[in-house]
């Protein structure tokens, strides 16, 4: 893999402590438990860097371990009290981003293994190898507007269609370098990624049409990506002194925010929820989660 490549992005992420799940939860069966009170709940496999997370369609919450010695999707309930773990076929396979997939199943990228992972609300796992070969890399992964699943791989540069019953379409990016990270379902019905190298915003149809967008700031390394509120996509600039992004779903407005606390190494970001007009991002250096207005 490349210098800049997967094993040293990972070993950041690992850093940025995913393996809290922040849960409401009922302190009687009259009152709500104080708002902002954080319960941890221990995973069985000890060292497992829990790393993706998303919302089952069973009610309840699924996650990546994404180290060696785990290597497993884990699943717990929404009380925290039950955690159960599904070891992935393939061994080492570094499983990362997760996402429900418009089938009623799980889908997963496996950035060591080169397989897209589907799993069943049961357990049951199938992978589907990428073609381009090993040490692709996919890494993020969404479910995309036309029924499919859509996901990038970071080393072969490519972003792809993946269809429920497995059929992979690969979709070379003109940068042959960018390392496209973060992927996300735009609202003009187009997905939107992070090019990490190429310090593009892509967008591409779900017939596979690409345009990259140039982002101001040299080197300044995009990774997460969201769908705004205010019907903008919004990215995380990962290197330099730490910005925001915005960028129309036109392509032809980027605007950068700079993160009050400097070299903060911002990754994930997400919308708030529903009914507010923010975005909310982590910060892995800076060791805080931050909030941006729209």
């Amino acid at each position: 893999m490349k210098s800049s490549g997967l094993r040293s992005r990972l070993a950041a992420l690992v850093t940025a402590g995913i393996a809290c799940v922040c849960l409401l939860s009922l302190s009687s069966a009259t009152a709500w438990a104080k708002v902002g009170s954080i319960k941890e709940f221990p995973i069985p496999t000890s060292g497992s860097s829990p790393f993706g997370i998303t919302a089952g369609p069973d009610g309840n919450l699924w996650f990546t371990e994404s180290s060696g010695s785990a290597n497993k999707i884990g699943r717990i309930t929404t009380a925290g009290a039950v955690i159960n773990e599904f070891p992935v076929p393939s061994t080492n396979s570094l499983p990362e981003g997760i996402t429900s997939g418009p089938d009623g199943n799980l889908w997963f990228t496996e950035a060591s293994g080169n397989n897209i992972g589907r799993i069943t609300t049961s357990g049951v796992i199938t992978e589907f190898p990428v073609p381009e070969g090993f040490g692709s890399g996919p890494v993020g992964i969404t479910a995309g507007p036309d029924g499919n699943l859509w996901f990038t791989e970071f080393n072969a540069a490519h972003v792809d269609r993946i269809t429920t019953s497995g059929t992979i379409t690969e979709f070379p990016l003109p940068t042959n370098t960018s390392e496209p990270e973060g992927i996300t379902a735009g609202p003009d019905g187009n997905l939107w990624f992070t090019e990490f190298n190429g310090n593009n915003i892509g967008r591409i149809t779900t017939s596979g049409v690409i345009t990259e967008f140039a982002v101001p700031t040299s080197g300044s390394s995009p990774f997460g990506i969201t769908k705004g509120p205010d019907g903008n996509l919004w990215f995380t600039e990962f290197f330099g002194v730490g910005k925001i992004g915005r960028i129309t779903t036109a392509g032809v407005v980027i605007n950068e925010f700079p993160i009050p606390t400097g070299l903060s190494r911002p990754e994930g970001i997400t919308a708030g929820p529903a009914r507010t007009a923010s975005v909310w991002f982590t910060e892995v250096m800076g060791n805080k989660i931050g909030k941006i207005t729209t």
